[in-house]
């Protein structure tokens, strides 16, 4: 089933007196299911693409159909909504709430989108164990290692059961064995859970842990490879 549908995405960012092109027309079409990695060099526009494709950003022309709905020409209000109800964010700095407990992090989105605190405190175990994390629901995050927290904030993720999971250079604060740890929990969660995911790196060996690797240079699609 066709998730994501872009058609000429372009993106133009003004820097004082200069207009910077982040995009210059992107086409690109992903299925419920997939596991995409887009790779490129600092300034290669997958940031841009990624903040675009996110409902982050909107682009300066062009069209983006996410899920059936033309985001392109949403509202800040409806992005927000998109968001909440579609989208699943994992970042490089894992953004964990200090004070509340792996739980309570997990919670929280499920708490915002209207469900009962004792339910989404439920629902966030059960979605912690899913990342092998059981045993430390309540742990606050200085009592983790950096990649239980990226695990913790990969259940955040799945919270509100999303459409699409992106991930913003999710191992880059992490090693490398640490790091075949969290891509092999997105590998788990692609095939056990058909769940789309979308990683944002600029590490070909991250790259090509997906199943298809879409490389961006000076904004535009120069390569997309399945495997």
């Amino acid at each position: 089933m066709l998730l994501l549908n872009a058609k000429n995405l372009i993106k133009k960012y003004t820097a004082g007196e200069a207009e910077v092109v982040a995009l210059k027309g992107v086409d690109l079409t992903i299925h419920t299911g997939e596991f995409v990695a887009i790779t490129g060099f600092s300034g290669s526009g997958k940031s841009t693409l990624m903040h675009l494709l996110g409902c982050l950003d909107v682009p300066t022309s062009g069209s983006y159909v996410l899920d059936g709905v033309d985001v392109s020409i949403a509202t800040r209000d409806e992005l927000a909504h998109i968001r909440n109800q579609k989208i699943g964010f994992v970042f490089q700095k894992f953004h964990l709430l200090l004070d509340l407990t792996a739980v309570d992090n997990v919670a929280l989105p499920r708490i915002f989108a209207g469900v009962q605190e004792q339910q989404a405190r439920a629902d966030a175990a059960q979605l912690l164990a899913l990342v092998d994390l059981a045993n430390r629901t309540n742990h606050y995050p200085y009592q983790l290692s950096g990649g239980q927290q990226q695990r913790v904030a990969i259940a955040r993720a799945l919270a509100n059961k999303p459409r699409l999971i992106f991930g913003d250079e999710p191992t880059g604060n992490l090693d490398m064995a640490t790091g075949e740890i969290i891509m092999n929990v997105f590998k788990k969660l692609n095939e056990e859970q058909q769940v789309t995911i979308i990683i944002v790196t600029h590490e070909p060996s991250i790259a090509a842990k997906a199943k298809r690797v879409i490389e961006l240079v000076d904004g535009k699609i120069i390569n997309d490879s399945s495997r």
